[in-house]
C-alpha cells in the first residue's frame, strides 16, 4: 500500500512540475548548452571514479627471518715465502692478503 501511494505522489509530482511551467526551448549561442554537457560530463567522471570497484591489491608477502649473520672474517697483510727477482737480482718477500 505504502509503495503504490508512493508512485502516486511521485507521478503527480512530476505532471504538476512539467504543466505548470511550460517554456520555449531554444538553443543560444551563449555558451549555456555547452557549459550543461561539459558539466554533465565532468559530473559523470567525478560520480563513476567514485562508485568505481577498487583494483585488487595482493596482501604484502609474510616477513621473513634470518639467522644471525655470520661473524666478519679477520683479514690482514702479510709478507709472503721469499722469491728470486732475476730482473734486479735480489730476493722479494711480497704482501699477500690471508683471512682466517
Amino acid at each position: 500500500m505504502k509503495t503504490l501511494i508512493a508512485a502516486v505522489a511521485t507521478a503527480a509530482a512530476l505532471t504538476a512540475a512539467s504543466a505548470a511551467a511550460p517554456t520555449a526551448a531554444y538553443a543560444g549561442d551563449d555558451g549555456r548548452v555547452a557549459a550543461g554537457i561539459a558539466g554533465g560530463l565532468l559530473g559523470g567522471m567525478l560520480l563513476g571514479g567514485a562508485l568505481a570497484p577498487r583494483p585488487y591489491a595482493p596482501p604484502p608477502p609474510a616477513p621473513v627471518y634470518y639467522d644471525a649473520p655470520p661473524p666478519p672474517e679477520h683479514c690482514y697483510w702479510t709478507r709472503g715465502e721469499p722469491v728470486w727477482d732475476d730482473y734486479n737480482g735480489v730476493w722479494r718477500r711480497p704482501r699477500i692478503h690471508v683471512c682466517d
